[in-house]
């Protein structure tokens, strides 16, 4: 079991491929219409989140510059293709592809914490509309939290964030000064994520503000 925050490379890459494994084991002996269940993430389904985080796994930066440049720097449209291109003709090979990719460490930058937090936050993303509990070790999330608070990068994070004190009531996360927000690390940074369905398990009077930036899907 982890008991510490990973803060090298070497560690967050070895974060980043338990998470995937973990998650393929999850998903290892879902029924075929549980693939088609809608996700946290917007539109896209159980399955398309797979092949997203497959496209995450299996993109570079050469690539995804030009991918990217491709799409006219909508990225939306550049992550609509690359889910394209690793969604399989059923569900067992979409799977099979995010398995052959667990330990890939390609990534579009060099930003290790984010790629974990891709994992993550992805992970919950199908997990929660399935019914799946298991939650990542602690050390892992306060890797995504501490770096989602930091910065704005492929969600909002900082900004949904901004003048709160966020303080985890299970690790030693804590960031921000202002009104407090308390609850799980993993509830912190799914929220600051923007997945509103996690606002209920976080108190203090800051959860109102949060709630304002972070509005339910």
């Amino acid at each position: 079991m982890l008991e510490t925050t990973p803060t090298t490379g070497e560690d967050l890459w070895a974060a980043v491929h338990a998470e995937r494994a973990a998650l393929a084991e999850d998903l290892a002996a879902l029924a075929p219409a549980q693939w088609a269940t809608p996700s946290l993430c917007g539109r896209w389904s159980v399955e398309e989140v797979v092949a997203h985080l497959s496209a995450a796994a299996a993109t570079g930066r050469t690539r995804w510059l030009r991918s990217m440049a491709a799409a006219r720097l909508d990225p939306d449209v550049h992550n609509d293709r690359r889910l394209a291109e690793q969604r399989g003709p059923t569900p067992a090979a979409t799977l099979e592809r995010f398995r052959a990719l667990i330990t890939s460490t390609t990534a579009p930058t060099g930003h290790t914490a984010a790629w974990l937090g891709e994992v993550v936050v992805h992970a919950q993303d199908v997990r929660r509309p399935l019914g799946l509990t298991r939650t990542p070790p602690v050390p892992v999330v306060t890797a995504v939290a501490n770096f989602y608070a930091s910065r704005d990068f492929a969600v909002d994070s900082r900004t949904a964030a901004a003048g709160l004190l966020l303080r985890a009531t299970d690790g030693p996360f804590t960031a921000g000064a202002g009104p407090l927000v308390s609850g799980t690390t993993l509830a912190l940074t799914m929220a600051i994520a923007g997945r509103g369905a996690y606002l209920d398990e976080l108190t203090g009077p800051g959860v109102s503000v949060l709630r304002e930036r972070c509005p339910r899907p």
